[in-house]
């Protein structure tokens, strides 16, 4: 008998913790999680409060895809202190869980990562289409978008019966494989623009912010798909053949644990891969709170990357 994917009353009233602290693996496990979401807010907020605070980066169309997953990863790492530090487990069935709300977070990035991907190959090879119909209005409706498709898709699921609304994610993990199997194909599409269409180029500070622009979102593409398709698949095996892998809760989820990890790597990378960036979060936040990082990325100060003559 299916149960239903709501949200478990507890006759003690409370949430119990993940862990039982009975060995020393509870110990590590509850450790982890708390460094694990505080290093995702850390993180992904410093990048938030970066982009929002420099209107050069503000007007480029690419940060306003990195605001928007970074302000994704940053409600994740808030999530963890709650999916990751109490008994939780989401999904069908649920147990404690907020109705899928947390956990979809991943997915607002993933279609945000697709749109980026497409909004990158058409600035570096389609320019002039790019310049003429790709706004910046055009972009924030597009992140907007992501957002709701998402939470409407998990309405649809939290309203309807159960026995349709594990239809409906069936239907949305079939979905996601063709979201994937597309975004491998614009990762080898980009991959070989930047490899062999951009070096042809003369040399220009607008051609070297080409090619941070796509070097960004490969990486941050491989690494989201690395690490996410673990629980990806072990999804499909669980509903397909009915044996997969199990887990206690959330908390001792590996997959799920993987997945959360993009919300360290994808901001990660934005800050290693854009010099303006960089000097953005560092003169916004960690400069005021340790002085010393504003001389250490001085060198970093005025790049072409912060012109705005390039979207």
């Amino acid at each position: 008998m299916l149960l239903s994917n709501t949200t478990d009353s507890l006759t003690g009233g409370g949430v119990p913790l993940s862990v039982n602290f009975d060995n020393p693996e509870d110990y590590f496990i509850f450790i982890f999680q708390i460094l694990f979401a505080t290093t995702c807010v850390l993180v992904a907020g410093t990048v938030v409060i970066g982009i929002l605070a420099t209107k050069a980066l503000r007007l480029q169309n690419r940060f306003i895809f990195m605001l928007n997953t970074s302000i994704c990863d940053t409600l994740v790492g808030f999530s963890v202190f709650y999916l990751g530090l109490f008994d939780v487990q989401e999904g069908y069935p649920s147990r404690n869980g907020t109705y899928n709300v947390l956990s979809s977070l991943l997915g607002v990035n993933i279609l945000t990562f697709l749109f980026a991907q497409f909004d990158r190959y058409f600035a570096v090879c389609h320019p002039f289409i790019y310049g003429r119909f790709i706004t910046r209005h055009f972009v924030i409706g597009i992140n907007i978008y992501c957002w709701f498709y998402n939470f409407a898709h998990l309405l649809a699921r939290n309203l309807l019966p159960v026995s349709k609304s594990i239809e409906l994610y069936v239907f949305s993990i079939v979905f996601l494989q063709l979201i994937v199997l597309t975004k491998v194909v614009m990762t080898i599409k980009l991959y070989f623009v930047a490899r062999f269409q951009l070096e042809r180029d003369p040399p220009s500070a607008d051609k070297e912010s080409k090619k941070e622009s796509l070097r960004i979102i490969i990486f941050v593409v491989i690494s989201f798909l690395v690490l996410w398709c673990p629980s990806f698949v072990n999804i499909i095996i669980r509903f397909v053949s009915g044996r997969g892998l199990t887990f206690r809760n959330e908390a001792t989820n590996v997959f799920a644990i993987m997945a959360r990890l993009n919300a360290v790597c994808t901001p990660s990378v934005y800050i290693w891969g854009s010099p303006a960036l960089r000097e953005a979060t560092v003169r916004t936040v960690w400069g005021r709170a340790c002085p010393r990082c504003k001389r250490r990325v001085g060198s970093f100060h005025g790049r072409g990357d912060t012109k705005t003559t390039w979207k």
